[in-house]
């Protein structure tokens, strides 16, 4: 399933491509909401940063400029949108806790599945929702948490999690462990402390989670190793673009991200690269 959606995944990026050079160039009048009067960092291009490593099945191969995985898919058509063509479009590596910290941006935005709170919407800008989502737990399969389905039978848990992500709040907010969670520069650290049973479980989204336990916690043989023993009820969590505080930008993205949900580009990115994660059952 994964080779075949990747597959496709490289014939509509090729599609794509072909479509962007019949693009605008940045620069150019666009008729979308707040464009007229935005500027970019770097005249004539559009410079966006993540954080290094990237996971799937937002990106792919760890390449953000390849067009593959729903966030740099989403982030070309965004570019399209906004008069772009993909060859005008640089990356610049951001760290995750990075993307929400106030101060001066080297880059127009940051995607790296960062959730709105209103925390930090204190220090930069947020874009409306390109993706809802929701939490997911993984554990080791041979953990004695394995079989768990409801929050209460997760209390005695050791939890582990990237530090200032939603997933440890959601930690701490929902689940309520008896012992504190763990705090880890970033999720490669996180896993890798569940997978010495430092921790029992850590917390991420629904697509990061199962890409976790079907393509990265397994053996040399590609057998899983881990878990994804369920996920949170909606709680109106959502993924935005960040900008700093202030930016003319956010409008025109904002006008952006309406036309690819008006068009169906959401909805197909949506189909092609996360449909796979939707028949995780709910923790009770």
């Amino acid at each position: 399933m994964r080779a075949l959606r990747l597959a496709l995944a490289g014939a509509l990026s090729a599609t794509a491509l072909t479509a962007a050079t019949l693009a605008t160039t940045a620069g150019a009048t666009t008729s979308l909401k707040g464009c007229n009067t935005a500027t970019y960092k770097t005249a004539g291009k559009l410079t966006v940063g993540t954080d290094n490593p990237v996971w799937e099945p937002w990106f792919s191969n760890n390449t953000p400029s390849n067009g593959e995985g729903y966030e740099s898919a989403f982030t070309y058509a965004l570019a399209r949108k906004l008069g772009f063509t993909n060859a005008k479009v640089q990356w610049t590596t951001v760290p995750f806790d990075a993307s929400y910290a106030p101060g001066v941006k080297s880059y127009d935005f940051d995607i790296n599945e960062i959730s709105y709170t209103p925390e930090r919407a204190k220090t930069v800008a947020f874009s409306n929702s390109y993706y809802d989502v929701q939490q997911s737990v993984v554990v080791l399969k041979t953990s004695k948490y394995a079989n768990v389905k409801t929050l209460a039978g997760l209390k005695n848990a050791k939890f582990g999690d990237q530090v200032g992500t939603t997933g440890m709040s959601y930690i701490t907010k929902y689940i309520k462990p008896k012992t504190a969670p763990r705090a880890y520069n970033t999720l490669d650290l996180a896993v890798a402390a569940l997978q010495s049973k430092q921790i029992d479980a850590i917390v991420v989204d629904t697509p990061t989670g199962n890409y976790m336990v079907n393509y990265q916690i397994t053996t040399e043989a590609g057998d899983p190793l881990a878990k994804q023993i369920g996920q949170f009820k909606s709680v109106g969590e959502h993924y935005g673009v960040t900008f700093q505080k202030n930016s003319k930008l956010v409008a025109c993205v904002n006008s952006a991200i309406a036309a690819l949900k008006a068009d169906g580009t959401l909805k197909r990115l949506a189909t092609q690269y996360l449909s796979d994660y939707t028949s995780v059952p709910l923790l009770k």
